[in-house]
């Protein structure tokens, strides 16, 4: 039987503003992070960070099941178009997603230094270069019994609409639908849906104010996200309804997550801040 819209939707603590890049911002603490999911009815989160939950499956899974959540997939940047990458790292990282419940492996072709602040442009053998250790990463995710899609990000290998073509014909892997990040990238999430929704595995929701694009790509990715990038959904520039609808029209069976990256200066009021975002997402979700 299929699974209702309202039961598919989960969060992540970029929400909240907890995010692997350099120098991102403030923290909140996972505890109050989880808690605030719990008080706006969310019953499941991605991972965030290596080590945010937990530094091993148990934490993980006893911080998860005290709050009533289950986990459904953790991003993972890799360096992915350096020959001899070591996977070392993102093998211990998909295990311990999978010993704490996981589903999905998303997957992100960071860049060297890990920020995601300027462009990662290809040429041709570094092209192969990172086909070749998605395969691989695949294959070690698949070992975990884990399945693995490709999330387009801003400031990584695979950000623009050339890019996330040229993955799509050179690569069978699915994609994780970022609305938000493949906007900024000149990709319209809601055209790639009606073209390809077979290729879709996982899906982020985010609305983005299309004017601080720009400045996302050639400015600051993290300034641009403190400028309010990122709005909750139904207040920015992306039709999420219409992006929603087409997936739930082909029988999109997956996890929707509520992802509005924010970057905090420190920690917000107790009851406000980023929860108050997600609140009006799953508010304007439960309206469709």
């Amino acid at each position: 039987m299929p699974v209702s819209l309202a039961d598919r939707i989960a969060a992540a603590p970029i929400s909240w503003g907890v995010c692997e890049a350099p120098d991102w911002g403030y923290e909140m603490p996972a505890e109050r992070v989880l808690s605030e999911m719990g008080a706006v009815g969310v019953r499941a989160t991605e991972l965030g960070p290596t080590g945010y939950l937990g530094d091993h499956s148990g934490q993980v899974r006893e911080l998860l099941e005290r709050h009533g959540l289950r986990l459904v997939g953790g991003f993972l940047p890799v360096v992915l178009h350096v020959e001899g990458t070591d996977l070392g790292e993102a093998d211990d990282a998909m295990a311990t997603l999978a010993d704490a419940g996981a589903e999905m492996v998303i997957l992100a072709a960071r860049s060297v230094d890990g920020s995601y602040e300027h462009r990662v442009p290809l040429d041709d053998a570094e092209w192969r270069t990172l086909l070749g250790n998605l395969d691989r990463v695949r294959d070690l995710a698949g070992e975990h019994g884990l399945a693995t899609s490709l999330h387009s990000h801003v400031g990584t290998a695979i950000e623009g609409r050339e890019a996330v073509l040229r993955l799509l014909d050179s690569s069978d892997v699915p994609l994780c639908l970022d609305t938000g990040h493949l906007l900024i990238g000149g990709t319209d999430p809601l055209e790639l849906v009606r073209s390809m929704a077979d290729r879709v595995a996982h899906v982020h929701l985010k609305d983005v104010r299309a004017s601080l694009a720009k400045t996302a790509l050639e400015d600051s990715y993290v300034g641009a996200v403190r400028q309010g990038l990122y709005t909750p959904l139904g207040d920015g520039d992306l039709d999420i309804a219409g992006i929603v609808g087409a997936l739930q029209a082909v029988g999109y069976q997956g996890w929707y997550v509520l992802e509005q990256d924010c970057a905090l200066d420190g920690a917000p009021w107790v009851g406000g801040g980023p929860v108050d975002d997600v609140r009006r997402s799953i508010e304007f979700l439960a309206k469709l």
